[in-house]
């Protein structure tokens, strides 16, 4: 790959160990090449984030925030529990959970420009979705990145709610990152520059070992009101948005052409501050621009960042010309949209509203760009106007981006106090370079490596978890399910945990004696021989047990909720056991750490891209009568499609098993099936006799009709006239009561009721006195209810009196009118 020392070291600790890795260099030492190569050669399934939209793109990968939903403010990470929902907002979709369990290794580009907030922000995310118990949840971190180059941006009021968190927001302040011992590797080598001069001239600023020789040195690349050709390509590199569109506005007025102005489309609330670019573009035929916007087509044909000139403006399209480009860009108005979060209250649940929006040509004069758009950049011309850098490693940044000192133009002097590095950073790298790994490091790293994916190899609790959702849903489900046997199923339970769980635990005992040994494991002869035999073992188990005896099962509902869960849980079985068993397959033939990790990266693949899965739910596989169970079936679901039904609206399930068991011989035996009711056995009676009784004509299936004793339906009783009748025959309220087993206050209810008609006067249930009492206070008190008469005329009076004696003024008052 390279005769570059530290690049092979680099390579080999990614590669062939887990260990968690800081890269660095000065600027032009390779990182982002080391990257791209990375990337075409690793086994490791990987991701690439930085910190900033172009940094993102330029490293070939998408934005942390963007990658982790991310909300932007700072992280306290005491408080990560407390405040999850608050945090992450938007749940991750189901690939995305599964591109984070699958991850090998992650890649952080521009390192030095990322928190220690995020970074165990991050590791909250990772261990949430991948590994709970270890750091960034078992990932490898490849961080990327040059600390003397530009720093974390850190608010005033985000450092206050930190500061008692952090000694620092530098990267290597995260807790997370502290409790794996990160290995530091320096790039020495660079590759942009040659000229030895100017090398030292960036050495020393990016060292903070500045003096007046040092400075006197570089301002002889002050060259006052420098005004370059067009066909130099000069390009200038400045400190704040201000200045660069100053520089740009006047080079627009140097060409003399036609102007063309295009107005941003601005729709209710899109503040002033947030423009992506500018509300008035005026741009000219020949003028150099920058798109401001990725292209959200499927071309991807422009990015946020990149350069080129105007070659033609026609019916309101842009033509772009980029370098090294054949062909020119079509650019046409994009829209951005400003959202502001609201609490839904019902669902509790914190909802986007886009509240305006912003369309424009994603495009903006580009002759002078600041120093943070320029990192990752090389230029073989450029003016720096850095004196009035603000943030630690500007200068440095700005510097390094040229090729040469004679391609570097000073547009302003630099001065001592343009030249910011900061002490904490200094003191981090000095203790990096002197612990810097070696061979004897690497190779102890290989070997805890290499025991990792061993023990990952004969560890099967990811099929035991995954096993373990299946028998859950089974159980939970197992009435609207048609099973085989759920004997069977629990049989099968048994016989993995102890034909394989049980034995796996075992073999891992095995494995500890020998990985004591210093020897590399997949140099280990006697290690790989027990290898070769235990994935042998573990094969012919796998296919017994999980392809034989689980696909020989029958998983069938025509509940969608219960079958959906069914199918996913059938599934991640099914593609545990794919890679699985392709790590061992591999091992058939002994242990080597580059091919397993790529073998099981393309299981992934494979599995997903396969049609045919190692685990499914069947059609049917009933004992008895399946023919007719799928006649059956069969009828039901097409009759529920022309009716644009759910199935078990026609037919459900229990109902056709039951049919299937039962053999009916009339539709006075199919109306006893429980699920077939009146109206079912009328709607659909002949259809399933039909289905029925063909089918047992040939296959000469005899039947008796069975007896069935139908009841007579039950005739509805008046009970409140069962009541009045026995108290017209002379009974007592008492004696009806103890006759019809109700209390006397039930009997009294229903015997008022008939007050209200006249049948029954109320004297004959209450005393005058308490009829009377009741009145009065029911005049003197209307807006009183029950409850609160009944409190205030106490004890004596029951709430059946007071019942009766309502009904009475009813009765009265339907009387008079």
């Amino acid at each position: 790959m390279t005769t570059n020392p530290q690049l092979d070291l680099a390579f080999d600790f990614v590669t062939l160990t887990d260990r968690n890795i800081f890269l660095t260099g000065k600027a032009g030492t390779g990182k982002t090449t080391f990257l791209h190569n990375l990337k075409k050669s690793t086994s490791k399934r990987m991701a690439i984030v930085a910190p900033t939209g172009v940094a993102a793109i330029n490293a070939g990968g998408v934005t942390i925030h963007s990658f982790f939903q991310m909300p932007f403010g700072p992280y306290v990470p005491e408080n990560s529990a407390a405040s999850e929902n608050a945090r992450f907002q938007k749940k991750f979709s189901r690939d995305k959970i599964n591109l984070i369990r699958s991850l090998d290794l992650l890649v952080i580009d521009e390192i030095s420009m990322v928190r220690a907030d995020t970074l165990d922000c991050i590791d909250e995310v990772l261990r949430r979705y991948k590994n709970h118990n270890k750091p960034f949840g078992g990932v490898q971190l490849l961080m990327i990145g040059d600390l003397h180059q530009l720093s974390p941006v850190v608010k005033d009021d985000d450092w206050k709610i930190l500061k008692d968190y952090y000694q620092n927001l530098f990267f290597f302040s995260s807790t997370a990152l502290r409790k794996t011992q990160p290995i530091s590797i320096e790039l020495k080598h660079i590759y942009r520059q040659s000229d030895t001069f100017f090398i030292d001239l960036l050495n020393r600023v990016r060292q903070n070992q500045i003096d007046a020789e040092t400075l006197e040195l570089l301002n002889q690349r002050y060259i006052p009101d420098f005004k370059p050709t067009e066909s130099e390509g000069y390009i200038t590199l400045t400190t704040h948005n201000h200045t660069a569109q100053k520089i740009n506005e006047l080079k627009l007025k140097e060409i003399d052409s036609k102007t063309f102005t295009f107005s941003a489309t601005v729709l209710d609330d899109f503040p002033e501050y947030s423009y992506p670019t500018v509300a008035e573009l005026e741009l000219k035929i020949g003028a150099q621009v920058m798109f401001v916007k990725n292209d959200p087509s499927r071309e991807r044909l422009f990015y946020n960042g990149k350069i080129g000139v105007i070659t033609k403006i026609e019916n309101e399209i842009i033509f772009v010309k980029c370098p090294g480009e054949p062909l020119e860009l079509r650019v046409e108005p994009l829209e951005w949209t400003n959202i502001k979060y609201n609490l839904n209250k019902e669902s509790k649940e914190v909802e986007e509203q886009i509240i305006g929006s912003f369309t424009q040509y994603p495009l903006k004069l580009a002759w002078a760009i600041t120093i943070h758009k320029s990192q990752g950049l090389t230029f073989e011309r450029a003016i720096i106007d850095a004196n009035a850098a603000f943030a630690h490693g500007q200068v440095y940044v700005a510097l390094s981006r040229c090729k040469s000192f004679e391609g570097m133009v000073l547009r302003s002097q630099i001065s001592f106090n343009s030249v910011k590095t900061d002490g904490t950073v200094s003191e981090y790298t000095k203790k990096a370079e002197e612990n810097s790994p070696g061979e004897d490091q690497l190779k102890a790293a290989k070997i805890t490596f290499q025991q990792s994916l061993l023990y990952d190899l004969f560890d099967f609790s990811n099929l035991k978890s995954s096993f373990f959702a299946l028998q859950k849903i089974v159980q939970e489900h197992y009435n609207t399910l048609v099973a085989l046997s759920y004997g069977e199923f629990i049989s099968l339970k048994e016989s993995l945990e102890k034909e394989v769980y049980d034995v796996a635990d075992t073999f891992k005992k095995h494995l500890d004696f020998y990985l004591k040994s210093e020897i590399l494991p997949e140099n280990n002869q006697e290690l790989q021989e027990r290898i070769k035999k235990a994935c042998n073992y573990f094969i012919g188990k796998t296919e017994e047990l999980y392809n034989q005896k689980l696909s020989g099962l029958t998983f069938e509902t025509d509940n969608k909720v219960v079958k959906t869960s069914l199918g996913e849980a059938l599934e991640n079985l099914a593609k545990e056991i794919f890679i699985k068993t392709a790590g061992m397959k591999l091992c058939l033939n002994g242990f080597s750490t580059l091919k397993y990790l790529q073998t099981i990266a393309n299981a992934e693949i494979d599995f997903a891209s396969s049609k045919t899965k190692v685990v499914s739910s069947k059609t049917s596989a009933l004992q008895t009568h399946p023919e007719l169970y799928n006649s059956l079936k069969s009828w039901r679901d097409n009759l529920a499609e022309e009716r644009n039904q759910p199935v078990y609206i026609i037919l459900a399930q229990k109902s056709l098993l039951e049919i299937v068991k039962k053999l009916p011989a009339s539709l006075q035996e199919l109306g006893t099936v429980k699920g077939v009711g009146k109206i079912k056995l009328k709607q659909f009676g002949s259809q399933i006799m039909e289905l029925i009784n063909t089918y047992c004509e040939e296959n000469n299936i005899p039947r008796k009709q069975s007896e069935i004793s139908l009841k007579p339906e039950k005739v509805k009783v008046d009970t409140k006239k069962v009541s009045f009748d026995l108290y017209k025959s002379g009974k007592t309220i008492s004696e009806i009561a103890a006759e019809r087993g109700y209390t006397t206050s039930t009997i009294e209810g229903h015997l008022g009721q008939y007050i209200t008609t006249g049948e029954i006067n109320v004297f004959d249930l209450v005393s005058k006195l308490k009829v009377a009492k009741i009145m009065a206070y029911i005049v003197q008190h209307p807006k009183s209810t029950t409850s609160e008469t009944k409190m205030a005329l106490g004890e004596t009076v029951s709430y059946g009196d007071l019942k009766a004696v309502m009904n009475h003024l009813e009765y009265i008052n339907a009387e008079t009118e």
